[in-house]
């Protein structure tokens, strides 16, 4: 596929204006912009956290997507997808949402600053929830780019349960890496939640110490290409990233600083 147009999904724990600007909502803005300015078809996902204002970011429901729902925890869970634009860089986002898992104002922590005790169903709920909103659209990515921890159990989803679907059949997932990776475990049944399809114990091991760093080791064994995205990326997890042996692109901080980034990740692409 090098050089070729390309259909790209990215998978995105922040987007810069929806919340502060960090590194990774930055990017989350800046990379699908750069490129779809390099001539390729590009989709974005992320959260639809209870702190984003619907009305002044002028989201609303998509009703052809929505009406389905996933079973968490032996309950039906309403997927709710809506969609806005951000006019600055003419990017389209859509936005997984749920009631009784986006609804709140915070992100990941309560007022308190205490770690969710549902954030293991919330973040299967969002890897789902992408890959059923884009069988939806029918549009059928050659990239999966998956940013931040909540998106981190959909490589294995993608690569076990929805392989043999048309839409993914040719999809190839790069895991960028950053320094969000939670310090505090997730609930110890997150394996039993996370457990879908043919994604059972085997496929989960990891997730028998359900802490962030075995969730990120999770995603990047389903990976097919590692972009390290921070120079603060955990040692531990740089190391089992290499232990893959899986195509990888390291940190570049200059390149971060001067955007040039965009063409490297897209050179990334082609190389997969």
């Amino acid at each position: 596929m090098a050089g070729s147009s390309k259909r790209i999904l990215f998978v995105n724990s922040e987007i810069f204006p929806y919340l502060p600007q960090t590194p990774i909502s930055r990017i989350g803005m800046d990379l699908p912009h750069g490129i779809q300015e390099r001539k390729h078809e590009i989709r974005s996902i992320m959260p639809k956290y209870g702190c984003i204002n619907e009305r002044k970011n002028q989201l609303h429901e998509v009703i052809r997507l929505s009406g389905m729902n996933i079973i968490i925890k032996d309950v039906d869970r309403p997927l709710v997808i809506k969609v806005a634009s951000i006019p600055t860089v003419r990017i389209q986002v859509y936005f997984i949402d749920n009631d009784d898992y986006f609804k709140r104002k915070q992100t990941y922590c309560d007022a308190d600053g205490k770690f969710f005790a549902d954030n293991a169903e919330r973040a299967v709920f969002f890897a789902r929830g992408v890959l059923e909103t884009v069988k939806k659209l029918r549009w059928a990515p050659d990239i999966i780019h998956c940013h931040g921890w909540i998106s981190h159990i959909l490589p294995v989803y993608l690569k076990k349960a929805y392989k043999d679907d048309p839409i993914f059949s040719g999809s190839k997932l790069v895991l960028s890496l950053y320094d969000d990776t939670p310090a505090e475990k997730f609930s110890e049944d997150f394996a039993k939640t996370a457990a879908f399809g043919p994604v059972g114990e085997k496929e989960l091991a990891l997730l028998k110490e359900p802490t962030g760093i075995n969730l990120a080791k999770l995603a990047a064994q389903y990976s097919d290409g590692v972009i390290m995205a921070s120079d603060k990326v955990p040692e531990e997890l740089r190391e089992y990233c290499a232990s893959l042996s899986l195509p990888a692109l390291d940190y570049n901080a200059k390149a971060m600083e001067d955007g040039s980034y965009v063409d490297q990740y897209n050179d990334f692409y082609d190389q997969l």
